[in-house]
């Protein structure tokens, strides 16, 4: 994490779980890309290209956005529970997801290109649209692991954070300035 994230206190807290709530979001945001690339045949290039099944190649495009989703998690922390920036967040990683796993991977290291034209259009439109789901459903998918986290605690008493400060019973009286001799 970039150290000046971590002077604020961006850092997750042993609570908020921002690497289950990125692979569960990661997975979430994969269905409506895998609609984009079957609406632009992007997945049967690589199928053929691999010699498998285009299912074949569609399991492994949910298994990176899975590790997508991870390490967005991991990289983003408390930032990505922004609610009015995640969009963003999630849009920008979603293209820095493209440029460092297709385009290498499918367009240069090949003797000649696997996509063209259209699919690698899809492919493009789809890491977009994965990358802004992922962006909106990160924070009420760990807004909801929370909840169920703190439910599980049976007493208030084993709270961690800032909750376990707040609570009036932990707190310490501060001295008065009255009754009070030198």
């Amino acid at each position: 994490m970039l150290r000046m994230l971590q002077a604020h206190g961006l850092d997750a807290g042993p609570t908020q779980r921002p690497l289950l709530t990125g692979a569960i979001a990661g997975v979430t945001a994969t269905v409506p890309a895998l609609a984009v690339l079957a609406g632009f045949q992007a997945l049967d290039a690589p199928a053929r290209a691999a010699g498998t099944s285009v299912f074949a190649a569609a399991l492994a495009y949910v298994a990176l956005m899975l590790l997508g989703g991870i390490l967005y998690g991991w990289l983003f922390q408390r930032a990505a529970n922004d609610l009015r920036g995640g969009w963003l967040f999630g849009l920008a990683f979603g293209f820095v997801l493209w440029m460092l796993g297709p385009i290498p991977l499918l367009q240069w290291l090949p003797d000649r290109p696997i996509l063209q034209g259209y699919p690698a259009a899809g492919l493009l439109l789809a890491q977009l649209l994965w990358g802004l789901v992922m962006g909106v459903v990160f924070p009420p998918i760990h807004r909801h692991l929370r909840a169920s986290l703190e439910s599980q605690s049976g007493s208030a008493s084993k709270r961690t954070g800032p909750e376990a400060v707040a609570q009036s019973q932990m707190l310490r009286p501060l001295p008065s300035s009255k009754g009070s001799s030198p």
